[in-house]
């Protein structure tokens, strides 16, 4: 019987399923048919395998009819990536290639694209497939030789890093594995070794005079992961300040290192040989950028957008209003849910999108308009309200923290305060402030304050009776929303979180409050008080 299975994986977002390439070569009218859902790129696959095949391992069986079938069948498949199980699954269907049986394949998943040559080239998604293929008991794969490392990452996996389809059959057939050239990347040149993440070494906290209030909102915001709004004139500091958040964001734990890591690995950015990433990523696209870019898409393969890249980091949207409306719009998903789901004709996916989302923006279009020196601003009432309204209330409501970023008076360094706290004092209480969450939530499948569902919140973890009363008054006030109730309660035990306080309360609620209404430096603890009175 002509007919065998190798096993490939296909990538739903970042999710990957096992693939059944189940090959049968007969006689009867020749040619060759690929069936199972396939999108173009992977129909032009069976012109990359005959020529690999008869240019690195003998002959393509053309004179027979050739029928190529992933299984599922329902499930939709694209990439260049089912190559390499294609090509083997052909070779071990054909009788004339005697050595290589269809037992030989058993155990094995393969990953590759293909050269007319026979050589491998890397594709983007590795780190995700083989995640799937040890969930489904695959224990041995085959991945293009720059990609090796980034497969080994997968604890429990045997990972050969080929450079051709004759060293494939090579191994799977246990003789002298030939030489091949080495694997070349889409830039024409051997694939680089990654030296490490050094992008962060020159930023600190310490550069930055002043803002006691800022620097607090922010701490509170990277402790609980909340949403956080920056605004004020151009100039002000706002940039440099997002820049920063990163150096206080604590290491990634070995599984949102994985989680992340899988993420860049689909969208094609994973660094080679970078091994797993442990600094929270940083993402600051342009407000020029599309949507697809921002939230993902695009055409073929529905590719992960930049708010999911930033899953366990910052996103930085600086210029918010001047940001597309569809952008805008479309942030509402990622900031109440923490995911995105973007759907393409028949194809959806679903990326997590639980980043810390920094929101920058200035009070008016040409950006000098300041209560203090309103002369300076050249822009006209209706200009400046229709600069506002850019803002939509729901997306507003969405942001657990308002910041107003004040102009900073005097030289740069002359103040009489104490020197500023560095980024490592400032992360060592984010960290401490995370371990309390982490045992508060120790049976729970959230990490931070901001991501816990209000009526959960309310019913496990309620504010000190008076706190809640305080909080319950604003709500009859009409001054906050139900989401926004929930988001002061969230903001709340933060708050208390940084503090070491075990139970938040009326000090922690008045906080909490003044933070989602910009007006926090009337309310702010005792240590950054004394700080900006020095």
């Amino acid at each position: 019987m002509a007919f065998a299975t190798a096993r490939s994986l296909a990538l739903k977002g970042p999710d990957g399923h096992v693939i059944d390439v189940q090959v049968d070569v007969s006689p009867g009218v020749v040619g060759t048919t690929l069936v199972g859902r396939v999108d173009k790129s992977l129909s032009e696959a069976r012109d990359r395998v005959r020529m690999a095949i008869n240019n690195d391992c003998g002959r393509f069986p053309a004179t027979k009819r050739v029928t190529i079938l992933l299984s599922p069948a329902d499930l939709p498949k694209g990439g260049t990536h089912y190559d390499l199980a294609i090509a083997v699954a052909v070779m071990a269907a054909d009788k004339s290639h005697k050595e290589l049986t269809p037992e030989l394949l058993d155990g094995w998943a393969f990953v590759g694209e293909l050269s007319v040559s026979g050589g491998l080239r890397p594709v983007p998604g590795v780190l995700p497939m083989v995640i799937a293929a040890a969930s489904h008991g695959i224990t041995r794969v085959f991945v293009p030789e720059p990609q090796a490392a980034e497969a080994g990452l997968v604890p429990g996996m045997t990972v050969f890093g080929v450079r051709s389809l004759a060293q494939v059959s090579a191994v799977l057939r246990g003789v002298e594995v030939p030489q091949a050239p080495p694997v070349v990347g889409p830039s024409g040149s051997p694939l680089a070794t990654w030296r490490g993440e050094d992008r962060l070494d020159d930023l600190d906290l310490r550069d930055l005079d002043g803002l006691e209030d800022v620097r607090y909102a922010v701490e509170v915001a990277a402790a609980g992961g909340h949403p956080l709004m920056l605004v004020g004139p151009r100039g002000t500091g706002k940039t440099s300040i997002a820049e920063r958040i990163p150096t206080i964001l604590p290491d990634l734990t070995t599984e949102q290192s994985l989680e992340v890591s899988a993420l860049h690995s689909v969208a094609g950015i994973l660094p080679q040989g970078a091994g797993l990433l442990r600094r929270p990523p940083w993402f600051a696209p342009h407000h020029g950028a599309s949507a697809a870019s921002v939230l993902g898409g695009g055409s073929g393969r529905v590719h992960p957008g930049q708010v999911s890249l930033a899953h366990h980091g910052v996103l930085f949207l600086d210029e918010f209003p001047h940001f597309r409306t569809d952008v805008i719009e479309a942030m509402r998903q990622p900031l109440e849910s923490g995911e995105v789901t973007i759907a393409r004709g028949d194809e959806s996916a679903t990326y997590p999108a639980r980043s810390l989302v920094v929101l920058a923006a200035n009070p008016c279009p040409c950006g000098n308009f300041h209560a203090q020196a309103p002369q300076a601003c050249d822009c006209t009432e209706v200009q400046r309200s229709h600069y506002q309204r850019k803002l939509s209330g729901p997306i507003l409501d969405r942001v657990d923290i308002w910041m107003e970023v004040r102009p900073q008076l005097g030289p740069r360094g002359q103040g009489f305060g104490p020197a500023p706290e560095s980024s490592a004092d400032v992360r060592a209480r984010v960290e401490d402030a995370r371990l309390r969450q982490a045992r508060r939530f120790r049976d729970c499948s959230w990490l931070v304050n901001a991501s816990v569902p209000g009526p959960v919140l309310a019913e496990r973890w309620p504010l000190e009776p008076d706190a809640q009363r305080l909080v319950d008054d604003q709500l009859s006030a009409g001054t906050l929303t139900r989401r926004g109730l929930t988001r002061v309660q969230r903001l709340a035990w933060t708050v208390a979180d940084c503090a070491g306080v075990p139970r938040p309360g009326v000090a922690e609620a008045t906080l909490a409050l003044a933070l989602r209404s910009s007006s926090a430096a009337c309310a702010l603890p005792a240590r950054v008080v004394t700080a900006a009175a020095s």
